[in-house]
C-alpha cells in the first residue's frame, strides 16, 4: 500500500498543463478541485477528462450523476445507442411510476430531445462520465463520487415550478424538436460565451426550469464537490512519512452549464435542505392522474364486457387492478378509512 500510495504521489504533476475547459478551485485546507467542464455528447470531452485525471492522479472523482442515472456508467456504446433511440412503453410506465404523471412525462420529452441528439450525432450521452469511471479505476486509492441531485428531486421541482401554460409550451417544444444538430453544435458548447448567451434565451423564456434545473444543482453540485475536496488520511503504512492529514487532490467532471455556478457558489454558505423539498400533489395532478387511469379502467371494462362475467371478474381481481382501482379513490376518501 505503502508503494502504491508512493507510486501515485510520483506521477501526479504539481502543476500540470490542462486543457482550457478545466477551472482550479481552492479549498480552505489547501485541497485542489479540478473542474471539467464538458458537452455530454463530445468526444474531446472524454479526452478533456482522462487528460486531467492521468495528470493530478486524484483522490476522488466526482461526476454529475445521481443513483438514478447510475446503470450508464457500466453499459457498452452500442447498447446505450440503442437505449437512447428506443423510448419504449416500459419506459413511460417506469418514468411515470418513479417521478409522478406530470414529471414522468416530462422526464419522456427529455429522453426524446437525447434521442433526437443521438440519432443525429450516432453517439451515445454521458461519454464523459464513462471516462472518468475508467481512469479513476486506474489511480490508486482514488474514489468515485456521484455528485448531482436525484433526478426525481429536480423533475418534480421543476414542474412544480411552471404554470400550466408553461408546462403546455415547454411540451410542445419538446415534442416538436426536429432541428438538425452536428458536432460542430455540441463542441460550441464548451464556449462560455455561447453558453452564457444559451442560457440568458432560456432564463427570458422559463426563468422558473433555469432555477430548479441548473441554479439548484448547481448549489447540490457544489455542495458534494466541497464534501469532497477535504482532507485525506494517507494508507496505515504510509503515515510514517506523510502526516496524519494531507490535502485532497480532486477532479470533478460537470456540463460546462454548471461551471460558472459552481464557481461562484464555491466560497458561500449553502443551504441544499431547502432545494430538497418536493411539494405535495396538487389536487390538479391528482384529477389528471385520475382522468388517465379513468381512461385505463374504462377499456378495461369494456374488455370486460366483451369477455364475458367469468373473466372479467378474474381480470378484476388481480392484484395489479384492484391497485388502480384504489389509486382512483379521492385522497379525502382514503383519509378517513
Amino acid at each position: 500500500m505503502e508503494l502504491l500510495w508512493q507510486l501515485r504521489s510520483q506521477r501526479r504533476q504539481s502543476s500540470p498543463e490542462l486543457p482550457e475547459t478545466v477551472t482550479r478551485l481552492t479549498a480552505p485546507d489547501g485541497s485542489l478541485l479540478y473542474l471539467v467542464g464538458t458537452a455530454h455528447f463530445s468526444d474531446s470531452s472524454k479526452k478533456d477528462v482522462a487528460m486531467t485525471i492521468r495528470a493530478v492522479q486524484p483522490d476522488v472523482v466526482v461526476v454529475e450523476l445521481c443513483q438514478y442515472r447510475v446503470s450508464m456508467l457500466k453499459m457498452d456504446e452500442n447498447t446505450l445507442l440503442r437505449e437512447a433511440k428506443d423510448i419504449s412503453l416500459d419506459k413511460v410506465q417506469q418514468a411515470i411510476k418513479q417521478n409522478g404523471l406530470m414529471s414522468g412525462l416530462m422526464q419522456i420529452l427529455l429522453l426524446k430531445v437525447s434521442a433526437h441528439i443521438t440519432e443525429q450525432l450516432g453517439m451515445a450521452p454521458g461519454g464523459e462520465f464513462r471516462e472518468a469511471f475508467k481512469e479513476a479505476g486506474q489511480v490508486p486509492f482514488c474514489k468515485f463520487h456521484l455528485g448531482d441531485r436525484p433526478i426525481p428531486v429536480t423533475f418534480k421541482r421543476a414542474i412544480a415550478a411552471l404554470s400550466l401554460w408553461q408546462k403546455a409550451r415547454l411540451a410542445w417544444g419538446l415534442c416538436f424538436l426536429s432541428d438538425p444538430i452536428s458536432k460542430e453544435d455540441v463542441e460550441k458548447c464548451k464556449q462560455k460565451d455561447l453558453l452564457e448567451q444559451t442560457m440568458s434565451e432560456m432564463i427570458g423564456e422559463f426563468p422558473a426550469l433555469h432555477q430548479t434545473i441548473v441554479a439548484e444543482r448547481d448549489i447540490y453540485l457544489t455542495h458534494t464537490l466541497r464534501q469532497a475536496t477535504r482532507c485525506v488520511e494517507p494508507p496505515h503504512n504510509a503515515q510514517s512519512a506523510y502526516s496524519t492529514e494531507v490535502p485532497a487532490v480532486v477532479v470533478g467532471v460537470v456540463g460546462m452549464g454548471h461551471v460558472p455556478g459552481i464557481e461562484k457558489n464555491w466560497e458561500k454558505q449553502l443551504n441544499i435542505h431547502e432545494i430538497m423539498i418536493v411539494a405535495p400533489p396538487s389536487r390538479f395532478g391528482w384529477v389528471l392522474r385520475a382522468a388517465v387511469k379513468g381512461v385505463v379502467v374504462g377499456v378495461l371494462g369494456y374488455a370486460c364486457y366483451r369477455a364475458g362475467g367469468s373473466i372479467g371478474r378474474a381480470l378484476l381481481s388481480l392484484p395489479a387492478v384492484q391497485s388502480l382501482l384504489e389509486t382512483l379513490r379521492p385522497p379525502c376518501a382514503l383519509s378517513q378509512q
